[in-house]
């Protein structure tokens, strides 16, 4: 029913979630021959968690920190958000307890004043929220292999793609189909 009502530009929909990168490294799954050696050069240290929305237009927005993502930074953001929005918007965020902490269930009631709702997704369905699919594609293919020499370089690296996600850098998903079999 959202999806329907975003196609017909009555709301926004935006998919929130974090995600951690280290220096350690992305190791996606794959194979190998015996006789062949595989390694993932990384190293050991520094790591950034990122917050994102993103719109099924590739709209992305997102914050960086050191520090571990708490239900404190998860009001600031979607608050900041709040006063931004121009007509109704719905965050549709996982079952993350940091998503579901009482800081953010008590400030429901001001977003929604403010045309800003939360929309969880049913518990354990990963594949329903869009953002994760973004997530995989800059772990795996966006931030090469080189970034994760140093701290510095990856958290450079994690910013550059951030900022082009949407512009140089998109996810194309299928649209939405209403039609039932």
């Amino acid at each position: 029913m959202l999806e329907s009502r975003y196609e017909i530009g009555e709301i926004d929909i935006l998919y929130g979630d974090e995600m951690q990168i280290s220096e350690e490294g992305y190791v996606p799954y794959g194979w190998q021959f015996s006789d062949e050696n595989v390694c993932v050069e990384s190293a050991k240290g520094g790591h950034i968690n990122c917050f994102g929305l993103l719109s099924r237009d590739n709209e992305f927005i997102y914050q960086t920190t050191e520090e571990t993502i708490t239900s404190d930074f998860i009001v600031e953001q979607l608050d900041k958000l709040s006063f931004k929005i121009s007509k109704p918007t719905v965050v549709v965020l996982d079952n993350a307890k940091v998503h579901r902490a009482k800081k953010v269930q008590e400030m429901r009631t001001y977003w929604a004043n403010r045309n800003l709702y939360i929309f969880f997704l049913p518990p354990y369905s990963p594949h329903l929220n869009i953002i994760e699919r973004l997530w995989k594609e800059l772990k795996a293919r966006w931030i090469s292999p080189k970034d994760y020499y140093n701290k510095e370089q990856l958290f450079y690296s994690l910013n550059l793609v951030c900022n082009a996600v949407g512009n140089s850098l998109v996810v194309n998903f299928k649209p939405f189909n209403l039609s039932i079999i």
